[in-house]
């Protein structure tokens, strides 16, 4: 594992969870070894970051989007306004 992916890791596992960078480790190497190398880098670091997410930023973004899910508080408030209209 390269030194800077090591520091990007440890940038992770403070701002997340220690089980989410542990996680990231397993799915680095297997993102690497896909690509035929032997040494986990920052790009495999940053490719598996963006498509998994930990608690803090998958709950940022459930926050974001909850008027689109189907059983949305918000959803349900604007049906009713609809049905009383």
């Amino acid at each position: 594992m390269f030194e800077k992916a090591k520091h990007l890791l440890t940038k992770i596992g403070v701002y997340a969870l220690l089980r989410y960078a542990i996680h990231l480790i397993t799915a680095s190497l297997l993102a690497c070894q896909k690509r035929k190398r032997n040494i986990v880098e920052m790009e495999d670091f940053t490719l598996v970051y963006h498509l998994f997410l930990d608690v803090k930023r998958s709950t940022q973004y459930l926050m974001e989007y909850q008027s689109r899910y189907m059983f949305s508080e918000e959803g349900d408030k604007d049906d009713t306004n609809a049905m009383q209209s």
